[in-house]
């Protein structure tokens, strides 16, 4: 098997546990588990599991490079983590699926603030084809009747992809420097020493005699599976395939979200489909069009490609 084909596969598995986790997650808040006390348990089960893998590794960190680790825990494990489980606690798995594919637009715009890349008129197109769904997302959550989807949710999934989108660019020079698992465990260190005061209060008042088999099944999806395994998918897939490549995995998601969405009222009393709407699925393929012109490089004289 080809070390390309490996990367595919990891990014598959990866794409498959996010879609899966909106509406798995979604299910268990916030009862038995609260959204913030749900993230305490997340970023300090994963990072342990980080920090024990990493034991092989041996590598100093440079004096100047701690602010930006601990800015990575910020944005990358306490902001983005907490306002995606209070976001997705609060509106549909379909709607946080679709404004999470933002994610690609809101990384040009910081890079452009941050690292002053240039802005294209053709980027500059698809930032406004984008912002015009994810805006049209939002809108249509103030007057849904399903009781599903809900604009302050929309906006808080909204606010973890930005953070999310700051933390890829400011980690970029990290996983160029270090070792990827030096790099993430001490995000998810940094990250635990801003959750671990906000979450500890939520997290002890959970009542662990009401978990039942499907708390505890999700439970250990969630921290196994969409922390631990998507975080080492990715690193693996990285160091055989571009950024681009990876990131244009992250279409799959709304996809993959209502897939799972079905599953779950199909064979369960739960039922997170209820506000799909073909006008919403309008909003996303804005979104979709705006994440293509951004992400694609177009070479000299030619058609756009997106690099590989």
């Amino acid at each position: 098997m080809s070390t390309k084909l490996k990367a595919h596969l990891c990014l598959t598995g990866a794409a498959l546990i996010y879609g899966a986790n909106y509406p798995l997650a979604k299910s268990v808040m916030p009862e038995p588990f609260p959204p913030v006390g749900f993230i305490f348990m997340r970023v300090l089960g994963a990072g342990l599991l980080f920090w024990i893998i990493r034991i092989w590794v041996k590598e100093k960190i440079a004096s100047t490079d701690w602010w930006r680790l601990f800015l990575c825990g910020l944005t990358g494990v306490a902001c983005n983590q907490l306002f995606f489980f209070m976001g997705l606690q609060k509106t549909s798995p379909l709607n946080a699926a679709i404004i999470m594919t933002t994610t690609p637009i809101l990384v040009m715009l910081l890079a452009a603030l941050i690292l002053k890349n240039r802005i294209t008129l053709r980027k500059g197109i698809g930032v406004a084809l984008g912002a015009t769904g994810a805006v049209g997302v939002l809108w249509l959550s103030r007057g849904d009747n399903t009781g599903l989807s809900n604009p302050i949710g929309d906006l808080f999934i909204l606010i973890n992809a930005m953070s999310y989108g700051l933390y890829l660019v400011l980690v970029k020079p990290l996983m160029a420097k270090y070792n990827p698992l030096t790099v993430i465990s001490y995000v998810f260190l940094f990250g635990f020493v801003v959750v671990g005061p906000v979450g500890f209060g939520s997290f002890s008042d959970i009542q662990w005699a009401e978990v039942d088999s499907w708390g505890w099944m999700v439970w250990a999806f969630v921290i196994l599976g969409t922390t631990f395994l998507t975080y080492l998918f990715n690193i693996l897939a990285l160091r055989h395939v571009q950024p681009t490549v990876s990131s244009s995995y992250i279409y799959f998601q709304p996809v993959l979200s209502a897939f799972f969405s079905w599953l779950l009222s199909t064979f369960t009393h739960l039922n997170y489909t209820g506000d799909f709407t073909w006008i919403k699925a309008g909003f996303a393929l804005l979104i979709f069009m705006g994440v293509y012109l951004v992400s694609v490089q177009r070479p000299a004289g030619g058609a756009p490609a997106i690099k590989a």
